[in-house]
């Protein structure tokens, strides 16, 4: 997949996902937060938890779907950079969820609410 493709893709996915959470009664306060570490592609407040959400999209199941493409290193790389956010934006109870989309059918999502803690 081309460069550009995978981005309109992900950027699709995730407003996938940001639709699909604020349906479900999350805020959504930012999106694409790059901090020393990583990205992470949605914060979303949950009453007065601060919520960061990992979208993963998967148009084939070759390596495992989406569920598998968060491994160890990803979610280390998610908490540091959640750890920057919230030393920016104050400490508040927090948590980390995953959205999980095969394909950008918006049938086909999965959300993991605390799929991983730090």
């Amino acid at each position: 997949m081309s460069g550009i493709l995978a981005q309109s893709k992900g950027a699709a996915g995730e407003q996938l996902a940001a639709d699909y959470l604020q349906r479900r009664g999350l805020r959504l306060i930012e999106r694409n937060f790059r901090g020393r570490g990583g990205e992470i592609d949605l914060i979303c407040r949950d009453a007065k938890t601060t919520v960061f959400v990992e979208v993963r999209l998967r148009c084939r199941a070759d390596f495992g779907g989406a569920a598998a493409s968060i491994t160890a290193a990803k979610q280390a790389r998610l908490i540091l950079a959640a750890r920057h956010w919230l030393q920016r934006h104050g400490e508040t109870p927090c948590r980390f969820d995953c959205v999980l989309l095969d394909g950008l059918d918006p049938q086909n999502i999965e959300w993991l609410r605390d799929a991983f803690s730090a």
